[in-house]
């Protein structure tokens, strides 16, 4: 019999998204706090920054206070499955808590490996999770009420990397071919655009697409239309004649003619949301990109063959739910982290109205090892 859960069965409402606003209402969000912790106005840190760092850090204690515990917050776990992005998160969290962090990542082609780097450890296995916490505890690091354990949600807790990754970034380019049909009709090729947002994804352009969808899926719907060659822009990339999406918009607006019209809607909502500092500016890609996800949860019957659930549907990631369940089991604050836009995470007001529910509210299956 498939398990099935929900995150809030791990986190309640301690959770997240970009703008780093938790939907329980006992905490205070970054709005309420910016002044008192000195950050700038009118800007959302982003997770590798130290800023987020203080900014969870804040969110954590309010909630070791919301849930009456009397003893302050000591130490923390970080679990997630980037070297980079969530090892350089966890660097900057350690600078207010003591820390461990465990990052994981399925590569069964490979033998076991798990290495340890200072207070970072790496494997190649989900299933390391467990035997880290057992050494942990045996080490001398208390797994108790004074620890918080901030979780990764997307490709770690959910869509575990290496195993369950590939239905969250099918989502994303499902919500990208709709929303590129809805305006352009029978203008948009997917054998054109999906090369283009292949390769921008790789991480030799984040200092381009600053590793978000937004910048990569709107670049990649100019460039597959013809606005920009895609040959030019690889090499003005190499060659850091474009040193951001700012530039690439600016060209774009010297481009659009009246043969791309239908393309001009989707120009003026990027490029006026970035005039306001949205990091979230391509909105109707991720309005869709919700109703893409939340579609790929628990959406298939229970017989279908493992494979099949792990390449179609985004599941739970059962070693990281019993590790969650474990430590909340001895006292922890469990907190999760996406980096996802709230655009993409909870319903809009018309959608919420028919039923759909916050992603981390949705029904999912767990699934964990071949032999679980």
């Amino acid at each position: 019999m498939i398990k099935r859960m929900r995150l809030h069965d791990l986190f309640g409402d301690l959770i997240v998204f970009r703008k780093l606003e938790p939907p329980d209402p006992r905490l205070r969000g970054l709005a309420a706090i910016r002044d008192e912790l000195a950050l700038p106005m009118g800007r959302i840190p982003r997770k590798s920054e130290p800023d987020y760092a203080a900014v969870v850090v804040n969110l954590l204690r309010q909630a070791q206070a919301a849930r009456g515990v009397h003893r302050s917050l000591e130490r923390l776990l970080y679990i997630g499955d980037t070297r980079i992005n969530d090892g350089t998160a966890a660097k900057n969290l350690e600078q207010h808590l003591a820390l461990r962090t465990f990052i994981g990542e399925d590569k069964l082609k490979e033998p076991l490996q798990v290495e340890t780097q200072g207070e970072f450890t790496f494997a190649n296995r989900w299933t390391a999770l467990s035997d880290w916490l057992q050494a942990l505890e045996r080490g001398g690091f208390p797994l108790d009420e004074r620890l918080a354990v901030v979780v990764d949600v997307d490709k770690t807790a959910i869509g575990a990397r290496g195993r369950n990754d590939a239905p969250i970034d099918q989502a994303r380019v499902d919500a990208a071919r709709d929303t590129a049909q809805a305006m352009l009709g029978g203008g948009f090729r997917m054998e054109t655009f999906r090369p283009i947002y292949d390769e921008l994804h790789k991480p030799i352009y984040h200092f381009f697409t600053a590793d978000n969808q937004d910048y990569v899926v709107y670049t990649s719907l100019m460039v597959s239309a013809g606005v920009y060659d895609f040959e030019t822009l690889l090499t003005d990339l190499k060659l850091k004649r474009l040193a951001s999406l700012d530039e690439f918009v600016a060209a774009c607006e010297l481009r659009l003619s009246a043969g791309f019209a239908a393309l001009r809607p989707i120009h003026e909502q990027v490029a006026g949301n970035l005039r306001l500092g949205d990091p979230t500016p391509f909105k109707s890609f991720r309005y869709r990109e919700y109703e893409c996800t939340i579609a790929r949860m628990d959406a298939l019957p229970d017989d279908t063959p493992r494979e099949q659930l792990l390449t179609e549907e985004i599941a739970i990631t059962r070693e990281v739910a019993d590790a969650a369940l474990q430590l909340g089991g001895h006292g922890a604050l469990l907190f999760g982290l996406s980096d996802k836009p709230d655009e993409a995470s909870l319903p809009r007001p018309d959608l919420a109205q028919r039923g759909y529910l916050p992603l981390h509210r949705a029904t999912m299956k767990v699934i964990g090892p071949q032999d679980a």
